[in-house]
């Protein structure tokens, strides 16, 4: 999608965009009509496998597109879906939750397994949100939180937990799969990141001048956005924690060699 390439340095960042990081089509595959997403979860997408031994180090995040439309397909055989399924169909075999752990296992398995890679993959963990008192589009809010949670207020996200628990799962499933000569760590920022309540954009994100900000007399919140972070805000965290990880490997590399 887009390329900063650093001339005194000569270091390219890319950033690519793999909604599922799995094969995705849209034609009729069994009762699943034309026009439908469909997941193959057992395949890694195939744009984003296209450029992986052309990286030495790749950041891979993903999760909370799972929870969107689509068909979920293993085998060639309709197995499950989110937002889609029809009445009287056969029952669902995989849910969304079930889907994302699987997709994890399928890319990071393929690129543990590409004959021409050997570089460097880091696992971003499952980002939290933080909509209280319901969902982003059923009058969730982030409303008027200014400061991070302390030790003893953070609030069991159930849909957080299972979700990175999943992750790590795939995680998991991938390493035992390794053949080639590259590494893989995970940079697990779930649980810490609970905590920062106070990084969303909430009702700002609108860039109306004249957007409402507060609750209204009857106590509701204006729109917002409690799963995206602000920039700047806590998430530059994360690129100091990802250069951290690549100096420990490649200065450890080194050290070794020398």
């Amino acid at each position: 999608m887009q390329r900063w390439h650093f001339v005194s340095t000569s270091v390219m960042i890319v950033r690519l965009w793999s909604s599922w990081l799995v094969r995705e089509t849209t034609e009729k595959i069994d009762f699943a009509p034309e026009g439908v997403t469909k997941l193959h979860l057992d395949a890694p997408d195939d744009k984003l496998m296209e450029f992986i031994p052309k990286f030495d180090v790749i950041v891979i995040s993903s999760g909370h597109w799972f929870a969107k439309q689509s068909v979920y397909v293993l085998n060639n055989e309709i197995v499950g879906g989110q937002l889609w399924w029809p009445n009287g169909s056969p029952p669902m075999k995989v849910n969304n939750v079930d889907a994302f752990g699987i997709s994890v296992g399928t890319i990071l398995s393929a690129i543990l397994t590409h004959p021409n890679y050997t570089g460097l993959t880091i696992v971003r963990s499952f980002s939290p949100d933080h909509y209280e008192g319901g969902a982003w589009n059923t009058g969730g809010s982030c409303t008027g939180k200014e400061k991070p949670l302390a030790i003893g207020e953070l609030v069991e996200n159930g849909f957080t937990n299972i979700m990175h628990e999943k992750q790590v799962s795939g995680f998991e499933h991938a390493v035992k799969k390794a053949t080639n000569k590259s590494k893989l760590r995970l940079m697990d920022i779930t649980e810490v990141f609970s905590y920062r309540h106070d990084g969303h954009p909430g009702p700002y994100r609108n860039p109306d001048p004249n957007k409402i900000t507060k609750r209204g007399p009857d106590g509701k919140p204006p729109p917002q956005d409690c799963l995206h972070w602000c920039m700047p805000g806590p998430i530059d965290t994360w690129n100091e924690l990802v250069l951290e990880i690549i100096r420990r490997e490649f200065e450890g590399n080194r050290n070794l060699s020398s």
